[in-house]
């Protein structure tokens, strides 16, 4: 089974044990992001959707950050481990469950959406950057990062990370959902967003514990990030 997305309630009893490799590897992903997400944003008072949020990772380092943030998922368990380690943490975050396709919010709520590894689960695409685009608020920003689909990209994520090295597990990731930078450009556009800089993302060095850690890179062939504003 490719695009396998019931992982994430699988493990979502065990979401911030930090027992699972691959879970840990998505955690380590979160800082890494943020050092190019960082410079484009002050987050600190701003309304922010966490747009494929699972077990709130980056809803927590957004809030750690001072923005006001939503969640949303699929997964309904992992939404609960989320919500569980908020309400543990003292911390004030909104979490729902559901899907990029329909977001259950009205036009003009958010200041700034974030979607990361997310993009290339979805069903539809073009519905889904519709959707942010309604939600945004005029000005507000868009910052993704997905996957290129090139043999490299394939090479690395699914041949790689999934099969070899099993920092996801195997059939979380089809391929044939990747998405090229030039294809998602035309779909931002198409939804209204007028697209920002891509920058890549990848490993930049190994933790105590042996797993990567991640940081921007200046190739986007394999992870890509990058942003969007609503005009």
């Amino acid at each position: 089974m490719r695009n396998d997305l019931t992982i994430y309630d699988k493990v979502a009893a065990n979401w911030w044990s930090d027992d699972i490799r691959w879970v840990r590897t998505l955690k380590n992903l979160v800082p890494g992001r943020l050092k190019w997400m960082d410079r484009q944003i002050e987050w600190a008072g701003k309304d922010v959707l966490d747009l494929g949020c699972a077990g709130g990772f980056m809803a927590e380092a957004l809030d750690d950050r001072g923005a006001r943030v939503t969640g949303i998922d699929p997964a309904a368990e992992a939404i609960a481990a989320a919500r569980a380690h908020a309400e543990q943490t003292g911390r004030k975050i909104s979490y729902d469950v559901g899907v990029g396709e329909a977001l259950p919010y009205t036009d003009a709520s958010f200041d700034v959406v974030v979607c990361v590894d997310v993009l290339e689960h979805v069903q539809d695409l073009g519905q889904v950057l519709g959707e942010v685009a309604g939600v945004l608020r005029p000005g507000g920003l868009f910052l993704f990062d997905t996957i290129n689909r090139n043999p490299l990209a394939r090479l690395a994520t699914i041949t790689v990370a999934e099969d070899i090295l099993r920092l996801l597990p195997r059939g979380t990731h089809d391929p044939d959902m990747f998405i090229k930078p030039a294809e998602l450009r035309a779909a931002m556009q198409s939804a209204g967003l007028e697209p920002g800089r891509f920058t890549g993302l990848g490993p930049r060095g190994i933790n105590p514990r042996l797993d990567l850690t991640f940081g921007p890179l200046p190739l986007t062939a394999i992870l890509y990030m990058g942003s969007a504003r609503k005009p």
